[in-house]
């Protein structure tokens, strides 16, 4: 065939996918040749459907074309053989040899002897290389492995394995081009052409009116490729005519092919979707009379295709879309895009507010911007006025009746009473608000002059419900969906179902309802990755997407209602930012800056028609709506959870930010600060509030749809998991006004480093100790953080325990409060095995299990298994030499345990059937520190030699293997530890030695940064904090210091007489040091005098110092290198 006709045929091939033609796709591509789907091969060989498979290759390749060719149909026809085989069809494998296998016996003789000799065994296995030889299943997926590979081999495949790029539905645009192309050539262009048929070119009938605008002078034409979304019937033959109730546009081109509104429950709802003049708004803006001979021609095709699934697609030709692609936006609206620069976003940490549990939900009053709605996971939700600071509201998880709920809430209830809140939403006039919570229920509360009154209780979803919008389709509603697959619409006064729509095969993450104009809608996304788009008609889903990477996605539009987003993330940890072309329904841009490996699902909110912001690696990033490059980022300060929640008020000039110490951080820009200022000049009235609310909003159940701009943020969520937070609408619109500030509040401060000299600064405390004092050589907190474990020199573990008091209500570590040194009442101590050496010279090393039940332990002697709870040892084990020098539980197994040796190997070890699986070898002197990456499957060690090595967890090969870069000039002891320790996203690696502190990136060990101390004497330790934002580092000379993990920047140093008494004749210094386990700012120390000290800042919401500016705009990525003198980093 010629080049045009494979080109032909591939566009066909994308037309019949589209349309389902499964059957004629693969007959086509198999006639043709052009294309080899690996996919189709794929199920077909694991169906087993050998003959169809066979067929299939027939028209890409024969047995003896080719040495690859002849092995791919060998391994097919011997599989197909061994089954029948298998199952004792002798008859039946009898058939195959002669008929398929024979035919290879002319090439190897022996090998179809030896295959013909299977017959007479009672169990084809007993054949030495068939052995192995697994089930059914498991054998078709090795031997489907084997065919891709000699496929992709195959010179014959080669350009035939990859499906070209294609717009989606390319060769209907192609038709309803040369349509627009035709209609423009007639002398006398009709306004509403009649379309009778394709097979012949089209002509206009009697002359009508002027000749339209040539093609190449049309702005139309050329500012577009006429959408998808607009053909004509291709199957009918009679007139064309409008459609009488189009889709919106954002549907109509999401959709291949918009519904025929034959359909009376489609035509003749309350929306009004059967008048003739909307087709014309909705199909594309106004625009100028001159303009109007170009027209797409509208589509009725079957409703059997407006459920179809199609990929997802990118658009590649977005700088030829319309500049007017959407419909106009709402009247309340009328504002554009505003020049506002990035100085006016929110950057500045104003006040932190404590919520006492982790935050999963916020929104900001759509009239009063001083007012937060803020949810957490306890169930807890609170109103807090921002200028005084004061939580006006506070509502603990209560069920209003519980004897009408249904009968499976009320089992989950009586088992366990607590649910998450999901999500919080103001309605569009702040006059109610909604909370959707892990475990059926929705709450709709009233909200008037600080009163605060139940509304609406609704048994909404079966299991979680995860999202909760307003929307307005001809009266205020709730728009909720849940674990149960589910999106369901609710009267907002009564509370009575009006629509359910299902469709989803997955739990619904997420609704956006929207409208153009007088169309309402409602998007929605599911946990797989689905997009669907519904309209209040209970006719079915009007689209079906594949969300960008298969993610769990939200979808939020701008404030104007004009452009819309979504952002997601999927299993992998891969996260997606886009804006969609919502005429093709394709990708028209895709945002970069994201992390790859995303920990929990990236949040993400736009504001003032130009911004958006995402929540990602512990940090808040900025876009331009209109560049994909990253415009910038914020730490706010450090203590962001890896995916914090965030949430602007309507003018863009307050963002409220979720922190990992259960609270919420408020940013504000100068605009900002000017608003809580003016509003803190004058008495607070919380009338005022409601007095606002009353006189801009109408009553409840008559709010006009004009008000109701409807966009999208979302929650704090990990996926998938039962209990999800939803993304909603969102209640703000913008008002365009910019108080003037006092430009002093926007002159930076010169940065000095925060010095720590006297106990009075900071707060620390010597736990109690009444068990002879021994250097500590090992040092953690337990997982739940309520406790601290020391291993000392003589072998002996020593356990702290706070204890819950009035001060001290959660029972966490802390320096305000004394713990005790708790033992069982048996009396017994946790002590190791020791060995013939001097216990002074024994390596110690100690790994917790996850759930803080098990402490494995060694002190040069025997490994030691002991129970936290009675401190009874359960087992001893792996008696040297050599001796155990580190240990770690592997991430997914408590039962296999990586254990460095004092020999320079690692062995694992599975506990359970006491065996050594397998033993590494690649350092030369003994293993001071291992750490494993769940992330990238690896496990990394580091020793004595200043070597670190990298070994897959899968075969536990060695990787890749560096030494460390001691720096000239440094003596080094000559068994210096090497400490090695895992970011939070398992990708960036923390390297301790004595000289030095450096940041790699695995699996390469690519060094990224290195921070040289320059007078502070040896590194005794260091270690992340829990949020992965700094690095606590310890020194011989007793000082600790605090450095930003992003740029290794020095921004805090403690001296020793801020925590140890004053002792001239005894040298007292941190040996090891401990972070805690979820306060990013407590830390621990293990002394030389066998003492143990916690540290925090001064201030509950304290920090160790601020972080010095970036230099030359260098930001804060991990990846960033930033070199500086004494004291900072090096390359």
């Amino acid at each position: 065939m010629s080049s045009l006709s494979r080109e032909l045929v591939f566009l066909i091939l994308q037309f019949l996918d589209e349309e389902k033609f499964k059957e004629t796709v693969h007959r086509l591509e198999q006639e043709s040749g052009f294309f080899f789907n690996m996919r189709y091969f794929e199920d077909l060989v694991t169906a087993g459907e050998w003959d169809e498979v066979e067929k299939y290759l027939s028209g890409f390749t024969k047995v003896d074309d080719n040495r690859y060719s002849m092995k791919i149909f060998f391994e097919i026809r011997k599989q197909k053989y061994l089954e029948a085989l298998d199952k004792r069809d002798r008859a039946k494998a009898v058939d195959i040899l002669v008929k398929d296998l024979k035919v290879f016996s002319a090439f190897n003789e022996d090998l179809f002897k030896e295959i013909t000799q299977l017959l007479t065994l009672e169990n084809f296995r007993e054949n030495e290389q068939l052995s192995k030889y697994g089930d059914t299943k498991s054998a078709r997926g090795i031997m489907l492995a084997e065919l891709k590979k000699l496929i992709e081999a195959n010179p014959l495949f080669r350009d035939k394995l990859q499906f070209p790029t294609l717009k989606n539905s390319r060769l209907r645009t192609l038709i309803n081009q040369s349509l627009n192309w035709q209609h423009q050539l007639c002398k006398n262009p009709r306004s509403n052409p009649d379309i009778k048929t394709l097979f012949v070119d089209h002509t206009c009938g009697p002359p009508n009116g002027a000749r339209a605008p040539s093609p190449v002078t049309n702005p139309l034409m050329n500012a577009a490729v006429p959408k998808p979304g607009g053909f004509p019937p291709l199957g009918a033959h009679g007139p064309f005519q409008p459609a009488p109730a189009p889709l919106p546009t954002p549907l109509a081109g999401w959709m291949a092919n918009p519904s025929p509104v034959a359909h009376p429950a489609a035509s003749a709802g309350p929306m009004g979707l059967g008048a003739p003049n909307t087709a014309a708004l909705l199909k594309r803006p106004r625009t100028p009379p001159n303009n109007s001979a170009a027209i797409d021609y509208q589509t009725a095709d079957s409703e059997h295709v407006l459920k179809r699934t199609r990929p997802f697609g990118v658009s590649d030709e977005v700088s030829t879309l319309p500049v007017n692609i959407l419909p106009v936006a709402y009247n309340s609206q009328s504002h554009g895009q505003s020049s506002y620069s990035s100085d006016d976003l929110p950057r500045n940490v104003i006040m932190n507010l404590s919520q006492g549990s982790a935050v999963k939900s916020l929104d900001f009053h759509p009239l009063q911007q001083i007012l937060l709605l803020v949810g957490t996971n306890m169930g807890e939700i609170m109103v807090w006025e921002l200028v005084t600071r004061e939580r006006i509201v506070f509502k603990n998880f209560k069920v209003w009746d519980l004897a009408a709920c249904s009968m499976p809430l009320q089992a989950s209830l009586a088992n366990d009473y607590t649910a998450s809140v999901n999500r919080v939403m103001w309605s569009p006039d702040g006059t109610l608000f909604g909370v959707a919570y892990s475990k059926h229920i929705v709450h709709i509360y009233s909200y008037t002059a600080n009163d605060l009154r139940n509304h609406l209780e609704i048994d909404a979803h079966a299991g979680s419900v995860n999202d909760l919008a307003f929307s307005f389709p001809n009266k205020l509603c709730i728009v909720t969906c849940g674990e149960d697959r589910l999106i369901k619409v609710w009267d907002a006064v009564t509370g009575t179902k009006q629509y359910t729509f299902e469709g989803h095969e997955a739990p619904v993450y997420s609704v956006c309802p929207h409208h153009k104009e007088s169309i309402q809608f409602i998007f929605s996304t599911a946990t797989d990755g689905k997009i669907k788009a519904w309209l209040y008609d209970n006719m079915g889903s009007r689209v079906d997407y594949d969300a960008p990477g298969h993610s769990s996605t939200t979808m939020a539009y701008s404030a104007d209602g004009s452009r819309l987003f979504s952002c997601g993330t999927n299993k992998e940890g891969e996260s997606f930012l886009v804006e969609w072309n919502e005429s093709e329904g394709a990708v028209k841009r895709t945002y970069h800056g994201l992390g790859k490996r995303s920990v929990g699902v990236v949040q993400f909110d736009t504001t003032r028609n130009r911004f958006l912001a995402a929540g990602d690696e512990f940090m808040v990033k900025f876009w331009d709506m209109d560049s994909v490059n990253l415009l910038t980022t914020i730490d706010a300060d450090g203590a962001l959870p890896a995916s914090p929640s965030i949430r602007f008020n309507k003018d863009g000039t307050l963002l409220a930010v979720s922190t990992n110490e259960n609270g919420v951080k408020i940013l504000a820009n100068s605009d900002g600060v000017r608003l809580l200022r003016v509003v803190d000049n004058r008495p607070f009235d919380a009338s005022r509030v409601a007095s606002a609310a009353v006189v801009k909003a109408p009553p409840l159940g008559a709010f006009p749809p004009g008000s109701a701009s409807i966009g999208a943020n979302i929650g704090d969520r990990t996926v998938p998991v039962a209990a999800m937070v939803g993304m909603s609408a969102d209640s703000r619109s913008l008002v365009d006004v910019k108080p003037r500030v006092d430009e002093s509040m926007d002159k930076s401060k010169v940065w000095k480093l925060a010095e720590i000299t006297e106990a009075s600064q900071c707060r620390s405390m010597r736990l109690p100790d009444s068990i002879s004092a021994m250097r500590v050589s090992r040092l953690i907190y337990t997982n739940s953080g309520l406790a601290v474990l020391a291993l000392a020199s003589n072998a002996v573990h020593k356990l702290w325990k706070w204890q819950r008091n009035d001060r001290n209500m959660n029972a966490k570590a802390t320096a305000s409060v004394m713990p005790q040194l708790w033992q069982p009442s048996s009396g017994i101590l946790m002590t190791n095995d020791l060995s013939d050496t001097n216990p002074e010279d024994a390596v110690s090393c100690f790994a917790l299990s996850k759930n803080d039940s098990y402490v494995m332990s060694a002190s040069g002697g025997k490994i030691s298994l002991f129970n936290m709870m009675t401190f009874k040892t359960m087992t001893t084990f792996m008696a040297p030499p050599p001796a155990a020098t580190f240990l770690a539980f592997h991430p997914q197994d408590n039962n296999i345990i990586a254990i460095g040796m004092e020999d320079s190997s690692i062995q694992i070890y599975n506990v359970r059937v006491d065996e050594v699986k397998t033993k590494l070898k690649g350092h030369q002197k003994r293993i001071t520190g291992l750490a494993f990456s769940n992330v990238l499957n690896v496990l990394v060690s580091s020793g004595a030699d200043s070597q670190l090595c990298v070994w897959s967890m899968d075969g536990w090969e060695k990787l890749s293997c560096k030494y460390l870069q001691i720096p000239s000039g440094r003596a080094v002891t000559p068994l210096a530890d090497t400490r090695v320790q895992f970011h939070q996203d398992q990708m960036h690696l923390l390297a301790v030695h004595e000289t030095q502190i450096a940041i790699y990136e695995a699996p390469k060990l690519e060094c990224l940064k290195q921070w040289v101390p320059q007078e502070r004497g040896p590194i005794t330790h260091a270690t992340y904090s829990c949020d992965s934002q700094s690095i606590y580092a310890s020194f011989e000379d007793g000082s600790v210091s605090i450095l930003t993990a992003s740029n290794l920047r020095l921004r805090c140093r403690i001296n020793p007489s801020a925590y140890l008494p004053p002792n001239p004749s005894m040298r007292v210094f941190p040996l090891v040091i401990a972070a805690h386990p979820s306060e990013p700012t407590q830390f621990a120390l293990g002394l030389t005098d066998g003492g143990v000290c916690v540290l925090e800042p001064l201030e509950p919401d304290g920090q160790w110092g601020t972080a010095p500016p970036a230099e030359n705009g260098a930001g804060s990525s991990a990846a960033s290198i930033a070199a500086n003198s004494t004291d900072q980093p090096q390359r």
